[in-house]
Parts: structure tokens; sequence; C-alpha cells
């Protein structure tokens, strides 16, 4: 039997997670100076990009999946659940978002925390749940000591909370199943992939699933690119505010953008409900939702480089990641 430990504190750059709490927190800046655009639909999933300043002007990243597909990182297996360890060869940083998963190891995982990993870093701790029960050797004739790629993230917000919030392992896998069971529910299609019924990555691969977004995905895959200074995007599924993101580089947000669509257009595709009415939600109302997200109790989590700035309310827990010099990396609304 294979038992997860919590997921471990990470000690090197925005890699390292050491938790304090210093009430009271500064709160993130206001969304006084976003711009919103759009909105931009299909089916019951719309997006609006939001348009701002950069936070880190300049500022050169790969993604894992870049990295990963060039060799430039190694995530590598340490028989821990909780822990894995992260090493970036190359030259260039590499951004780590909460959220990504990576496929292969003993299990498949997911990374809990934003993080920059330097270049020449050697290995780092990166703290991971595990989103496949019950497998804990090789599968097929993937490499069971690294990670194979991150071409998918965790698409539903009671899942990222249970990792990002509650830090619960138990909530990850609970919430797992209940993603698996929605996208049968509404593709009618056993989604479960055939090496491993309870892994996510495979079911995000499943050909059911993937048929389910291809034509959001090539509807709204080059929204992004007409305009210069999109540094994020908010995601309304059902008529209500979901999630969204902000981050500090325009670039980088471009180059993670398929991963998110992909990721928005699944959990809209699980969260359909046939016959619903839709309300169209105008920008206006994205925007108080943003301002009020920023309204409720604050907390810090320490890092290494940097720190994790919680707000967290009765509809919303904003994650706010900064940098050493307190430049905002990442700011991730989701509603409860």
């Amino acid at each position: 039997m294979v038992r997860c430990a919590p997921a471990l504190l990470l000690l090197a750059g925005l890699a390292g997670l050491t938790h304090a709490e210093t009430p009271p927190a500064a709160k993130p800046a206001p969304v006084a100076a976003y711009r919103l655009s759009g909105p931009f639909t299909h089916d019951n999933l719309t997006v609006f990009l939001i348009h701002g300043a950069e936070t880190l002007k300049g500022g050169n990243f790969l993604t894992l999946d870049e990295a990963l597909e060039q060799k430039k990182v190694i995530v590598h297996e340490t028989k821990n659940v909780g822990q894995l360890a992260v090493e970036n060869v190359g030259e260039v940083p590499v951004f780590i978002q909460a959220g990504d998963i990576v496929k292969g190891g003993q299990q498949d995982r997911t990374l809990r925390n934003d993080q920059i990993i330097a270049s020449k870093s050697g290995k780092l701790p990166l703290a991971s749940f595990c989103v496949e029960q019950g497998r804990w050797a090789q599968r097929g004739g993937e490499d069971a000591k690294a990670f194979s790629g991150s071409k998918d993230a965790l698409n539903d917000n009671r899942l990222k909370l249970a990792a990002r919030s509650a830090g619960s392992q138990q909530e990850v896998w609970s919430n797992v199943q209940r993603v698996q069971m929605l996208l049968e529910k509404n593709l009618k299609a056993d989604v479960k992939g055939k090496a491993s019924a309870s892994s996510l990555q495979l079911t995000l691969e499943h050909k059911k699933v993937v048929e389910s977004v291809e034509a959001c995905q090539k509807k709204l895959a080059d929204v992004p690119a007409r305009a210069d200074d999109v540094i994020g995007y908010a995601v309304v599924i059902n008529g209500k505010v979901n999630n969204a993101d902000v981050y500090g580089n325009t670039s980088l947000f471009k180059k993670l953008w398929p991963k998110l669509l992909k990721a928005s257009a699944i959990e809209a595709v699980a969260g359909k409900k046939e016959g619903a009415t839709i309300e169209a939600v105008k920008a206006e109302a994205v925007t108080t939702w943003l301002a009020d997200a920023e309204k409720g109790k604050a907390s810090e989590k320490v890092l290494g480089g940097g720190k994790e700035v919680q707000v967290d309310n009765m509809k919303c827990i904003l994650f706010d990641t900064k940098a050493e010099k307190g430049e905002s990396l990442r700011r991730s609304y989701i509603a409860k």
C-alpha cells in the first residue's frame, strides 16, 4: 500500500515553501489598473482577456511543458508522493505553475506551488500531490524514475482548492473521481484510461474528452494574440465567473494559453447543464468580481525567494505569488 505524505516544504528559490501566517498580511494591489476585453464565447464557456502592465518586464521563461520537451529540465521521481525533485539543466529559467500535471513516474502528480526554477539549479524539492490512485510502478514504456511531460493542468476549482488551499491528498483523489464522473455523465462515455483507471492525466488524454473541446480550442486559440498587453484572462462558465489568472509577463501568459484554454474548456464540458438558460456576463461584472476577491482574510506563505499572499472570503480565494523583489508572478482567483 502506498502512503501519501503531506506536501513537504520547499526550500530553494520560489520552489521553497515555509508556511508562516503573519497577520495582518499585506493584501495584493487593487485591480483598478486592469482593462478587460471580450467576451469571447463558445457554448457555455466565456473568456475575457485581462490587459495591463507587466510586473516582470522582459522576463524570459520556459514553461514546464517546453522545458521537458527540450530536455532542459528533469522532474525526478523520489518515491515520496508529496515531494518530487526538479532540476533545471538549461540556461533559461523555468516557470512551474500550481496545478501543472506531470505524467509518468510511479504515479502522475500535480504540482502545488507557482515557482521559478533558475538556470543550472541543481536538484530542488518540488511539492506535489498524486492525481492517480493505486499505481506505484512503471506504466507501459514510461520512465518510472522521471516524468515525461506536462501537457495538462488541473481543470476544476474544487480540485485546485483541494491542492492549493486544503493541502489534502484525500480531497485531491476524491475530486479527481468527481471530475471523471462529471465528464462520463456529460459525454455519455467511459473516459477512464485502460492503463490506469484512476489517472486524471489519462482521462484528459481520452479521445472523447479531447474531441469534446476541439471546437472550443480552435475558436479561441488565437484570442490572446490580438493584443500586445494581455496579461491574463477570466473564465465564465454557465453564466457565472469561475476563475481568473493574471501573470507578470505577457509572453509567459501567451505560452501558457493553450494549456489554460484546454483546462477551461474541459471544466465547461464537465459542468454543462443540458437545457439550462445561460445569462450573459458583462465585463463590468467580472471586474467587480475580481475586486471583491481581494476583500477577505489575508495570510502569507513565505517562499525562499518571495512569498504567496492568500486572500480568502466566502466566495473566492486569491493566490498572489510574488518574486523576491515583490513583483507579482501570478495572481490566481478561484471561486469556491
